[in-house]
C-alpha cells in the first residue's frame, strides 16, 4: 500500500509540475529537456521495472493511471514518459534472461530514459550480417523519445541476402536492437514539426555504419512470434488509448470550469448563468457519456492485459487475439471522446475560451495529431470482424 500511496503522491506533483508550463512550452515546442530532468528525478522512470531489478514493480493498470493523469497536464511529456516505459515492456518480452538481467538493474541505477527508432512504415534503416553481430545504415522517422534519449530500441531490415531461412513467416528479414543512443555514427535529428504533440521529442535517427553486437539483439529476423512476445504492441495501443482519455479529461475539466466561472449567459437562453442552461447541461451530459464509457473499456482492457502477461507463455494465441479487440474497444472510445470533447467544450464554453492565452485548443491539436497514429477505420472493422463472425485480430505493428 505504501507504494502505490508513493506513485500516487508522485504522480500528482509530477503533473503539477508539467502542467506549470505546458501552455508556454506548447508555444514553443521543442526539447523539453528541464521537464525530462523532472521526470527522472521523481523515480517514475523505475515504474515497470520489477522490484527484483530494483524497480517499483507496478503492474500495467496501475502505469496506465499514471500515463493518463500526466496526459491530462501535458500530453507531449506523457507521450515521452509512457514510450520510455514500452521499450522497457520491449526487453520484458523480447529480451532473453540474460539481456533482463543486465539491461533492467542498469535502466534502474544509471536512470536511462529509453526512446525507440521503431517506426514499421519506415523500412530504410538496413541491418547486415558483420563479423559479431549487426551493422545499421540508413534512418528513421517517427522516433518517439529519441531526442534526449539515453537508450534506444531500434527495427531494422535484414536483406534476404544475409538469411538463410525461408520467407514464410512474417517477422522474417526485421529484426529488433537496442542500442545506447550516443553510439558511434549514430545522428538524432530534432525535426518534429507538428502542430500538435509538440515536445514528444519525435526526431529522425541516422545510422551510418553503426555497430551493434550480436549479445544486443533483442528479437532477431527468423524468430517466429509467440503470442506472448506479441503482446508488446497491445501495451503500445493502449497506452496511446490512455493519452487520448487523458487529453478528453483535461478539456472536459478546462471547459467546465470556464463555463463555471468565465462564460456568459445566452442572450438569448433560459438562465442567468450559463451553467444554469438546461441545454448547456445536457451536452455535458453528452460529453460525459463519451468520457465515462471509455474509462471503463480502457479499464477493462488494461486489466485483461495484466492478466495476459501473468499467463506468460500458456497465452493462448486465441486469447491474444480476444485481448486485442478488447483494446481496439478502447482505443477507439477514447479516439472518440478525445476529439469530441476538445471541439465541442468551446461551444458550451463560449468565445472567450477560445483566446490564445489560455490555449485550450492544445487539447483537440494535441488529440488530433496523435490520433492518426493508425487508422481508426482499421480497428473499428477488427472489432466488427470478431463481434460477427469471431475472427480474431491477427499481430501487427498496429493490433
Amino acid at each position: 500500500m505504501d507504494a502505490v500511496i508513493s506513485v500516487a503522491d508522485t504522480t500528482e506533483r509530477l503533473a503539477r509540475r508539467l502542467e506549470a508550463t505546458a501552455v508556454e512550452r506548447d508555444r514553443s515546442g521543442g526539447h523539453a529537456a528541464a521537464e525530462r530532468v523532472a521526470i527522472r528525478d521523481s523515480g517514475l522512470l523505475g515504474l515497470t521495472i520489477p522490484r527484483s531489478a530494483g524497480g517499483l514493480g507496478a503492474d500495467w493498470p496501475t502505469f496506465y493511471g499514471v500515463v493518463r493523469q500526466l496526459a491530462q497536464a501535458d500530453s507531449a511529456l506523457a507521450h515521452v514518459f509512457a514510450f520510455h516505459h514500452l521499450q522497457i515492456a520491449t526487453v520484458l518480452l523480447y529480451g532473453s534472461e540474460a539481456q533482463q538481467r543486465e539491461l533492467l538493474p542498469r535502466s534502474q541505477s544509471e536512470g536511462w530514459f529509453w526512446g525507440n527508432a521503431l517506426n514499421p512504415l519506415d523500412t530504410r534503416l538496413v541491418a547486415t550480417v558483420v563479423t559479431g553481430g549487426w551493422q545499421l545504415d540508413g534512418q528513421k522517422s517517427y522516433a518517439s523519445g529519441s531526442v534526449g534519449s539515453d537508450r534506444l530500441v531500434v527495427s531494422a531490415v535484414a536483406p534476404r541476402s544475409n538469411l538463410e531461412m525461408e520467407t514464410q513467416h512474417p517477422p522474417a528479414g526485421r529484426l529488433i536492437l537496442h542500442l545506447d543512443t550516443r553510439a558511434p555514427g549514430v545522428t538524432v535529428r530534432e525535426d518534429w514539426d507538428s502542430f500538435g504533440q509538440r515536445q514528444t521529442d519525435s526526431g529522425t535517427v541516422l545510422f551510418e555504419r553503426v555497430f551493434v553486437p550480436q549479445r544486443d539483439l533483442l528479437q532477431g529476423p527468423d524468430t517466429p512470434p509467440t503470442p506472448r512476445a506479441t503482446l508488446r504492441t497491445l501495451v503500445s495501443q493502449l497506452i496511446m488509448a490512455n493519452l487520448y482519455l487523458g487529453l478528453a479529461q483535461a478539456a472536459f475539466e478546462a471547459g467546465r470550469r470556464h463555463t463555471l466561472e468565465k462564460s456568459r449567459p445566452w442572450l438569448s437562453g433560459n438562465a442567468a448563468s450559463l451553467a444554469d442552461e438546461p441545454l448547456v447541461q445536457h451536452r455535458y451530459g453528452e460529453l460525459w457519456l463519451q468520457l465515462r464509457p471509455a474509462q471503463l473499456v480502457t479499464d477493462a482492457a488494461a486489466q485483461q492485459l495484466q492478466a495476459a502477461l501473468d499467463a506468460g507463455d500458456a497465452l493462448t494465441a486465441a486469447q491474444r487475439g480476444e485481448l486485442a479487440v478488447e483494446v481496439a474497444e478502447a482505443k477507439v472510445l477514447a479516439h472518440r471522446a478525445a476529439m469530441a470533447i476538445s471541439s465541442d467544450v468551446f461551444e458550451l464554453a463560449g468565445a472567450s475560451a477560445t483566446s490564445q492565452r489560455l490555449a485550450l485548443d492544445r487539447f483537440w491539436r494535441n488529440a488530433r495529431v496523435h490520433t492518426l497514429h493508425d487508422p481508426v477505420d482499421l480497428k473499428q472493422r477488427d472489432i466488427g470482424r470478431f463481434r460477427l463472425d469471431g475472427r480474431p485480430t491477427e499481430p501487427s505493428p498496429y493490433a
